[in-house]
């Protein structure tokens, strides 16, 4: 009898060992479908930048400078492919340091080896899928930001000003809100899909831009109404379908989270497109139709950093106060100091971010998330105050820099000549028909 029970216990010993931490230690496989997630994903966000963003920004600008507008979101997404291939993604998603990545995946270094391996921050997923959804981040950030300077900069100072900006601050920024050795994200830092890291990043970038380079010639005195409003809404309306990727993508699977990211960011959108539209029926008398589309940018914006964070009720105010406070800023705001953001970057991005970052703070519903606390008693929102000021703070001054230096090797802005004559001929050497 004591062999038979012996017997019996050794044969339950492999089930008494496998137990649910044991289960959790093995690595996670990949998984087909949040693969074909996370590759449709890449595709909806790299859309944003070419055409979508490309179209929005040139609708807005003048007919002479409109194929100089897509061509710098054109060159963006080609320039930042290379710079995130060699080193920006290593530098962003690497363990390094508390502040910067390390340079172990320089040239994508190993990622062959690994091919079919998981990223260590998506382990469902392949990291070459993982590395190209953050490279569409990487290439619309610096892309948002022509927006800011357009009609006015040098083709050469932007390639020089886009490369060192995504080395210099898009890196480090990504590195520190969404690596898991980055020190924002160890503060405890919200950020779904980049309020701070793209966003306020962009916005603030682009608002020390329209500082550095000064006004458009004849700003505020000769006609620059939009050449095309239907590029502008179409290019919107592509922004639109390719943020479900940026958001409900950022899941980094295709569960339950993916649908809730991708509902409230619908809902936001909806809520900020209305709002704009109707602050400014009620102030101009009329609703206009690039109003409604920068509202809906505006919504696309803000609820970016809480898309995986916040239930649809909250989605709605978020929506509301981001279209209201955006159109704003990009009105009173920006004609009460004098700066001239060519297309309200900061205004839409800056602002918009902000909001954003903010009211995730506020709005975090638990069990979505933890919500830590710092010492001294501050909650969620103190954490999201700190990271917007410190993102506000480092990108405008790193990018004051680089403008500068810039500027010294090889000058930033066109002569008055070229920029009456327009970017198209006086860069290209082409012309619409």
């Amino acid at each position: 009898m004591k062999k038979l029970l012996n017997a019996a216990l050794l044969a339950l010993l492999p089930l008494s060992v496998a137990s649910p931490a044991w289960a959790d230690a093995a690595p996670a496989k990949l998984d087909s479908g949040d693969t074909a997630w996370m590759l449709t994903s890449t595709a909806l966000v790299l859309m944003m930048t070419i055409p979508g963003l490309g179209l929005f920004y040139a609708g807005m600008v003048r007919k002479k400078n409109v194929l100089a507008t897509l061509m710098q979101s054109f060159a963006i997404t080609c320039l930042v492919t290379i710079i995130w291939a060699v080193a920006g993604y290593s530098l962003a998603f690497t363990d390094g340091t508390p502040y910067i990545g390390d340079l172990s995946r320089f040239v994508l270094s190993g990622m062959g080896a690994a091919y079919d391996k998981g990223s260590p921050l998506a382990p469902t997923i392949p990291e070459s899928v993982y590395m190209m959804f953050q490279m569409t981040f990487a290439i619309i950030t610096p892309a948002l930001i022509a927006g800011a300077f357009a009609d006015r900069m040098k083709f050469s100072a932007l390639c020089i000003f886009i490369v060192a900006w995504s080395l210099l601050v898009y890196a480090p920024v990504a590195h520190w809100v969404w690596s898991s050795t980055g020190w924002e994200a160890h503060l405890g830092l919200e950020d779904y899909a980049g309020g701070t890291v793209v966003h306020i990043n962009a916005g603030v970038a682009g608002l020390v831009c329209a500082l550095v380079l000064g006004k458009r010639v004849g700003y505020g005195t000769e006609n620059m109404s939009p050449y095309n409003v239907a590029y502008a809404v179409i290019g919107a309306s592509l922004l639109w379908v390719g943020w479900f990727g940026f958001n409900a993508g950022s899941a980094l699977t295709s569960g339950a989270r993916a649908g809730m990211a991708m509902m409230v960011t619908q809902i936001a959108t909806a809520a900020a497109a209305l709002a704009w539209m109707v602050a400014e029926w009620v102030r101009q008398g009329k609703p206009s139709v690039l109003g409604i589309a920068s509202g809906a940018v505006a919504g696309l914006v803000a609820i970016t950093p809480a898309s995986g964070f916040v239930l649809p009720g909250s989605a709605i105010v978020i929506g509301l106060a981001a279209g209201i406070v955006c159109y704003v800023a990009a009105t009173t705001v920006k004609h009460a100091f004098g700066y001239d953001d060519s297309l309200d970057c900061f205004g839409v991005h800056g602002v918009g971010g902000v909001v954003g970052a903010l009211l995730t703070g506020v709005f975090a519903f638990g069990p979505f998330t933890a919500k830590p606390q710092l010492p001294g008693g501050l909650t969620q929102l103190g954490v999201q105050a700190v990271g917007v000021v410190v993102t506000l703070l480092y990108s405008g001054v790193v990018s004051f820099a680089i403008l500068k230096a810039t500027d010294a090797a090889v000058g930033l802005r066109v002569t008055a000549e070229e920029e009456r004559e327009g970017l198209d001929i006086a860069l290209h050497g082409e012309q619409l028909g």
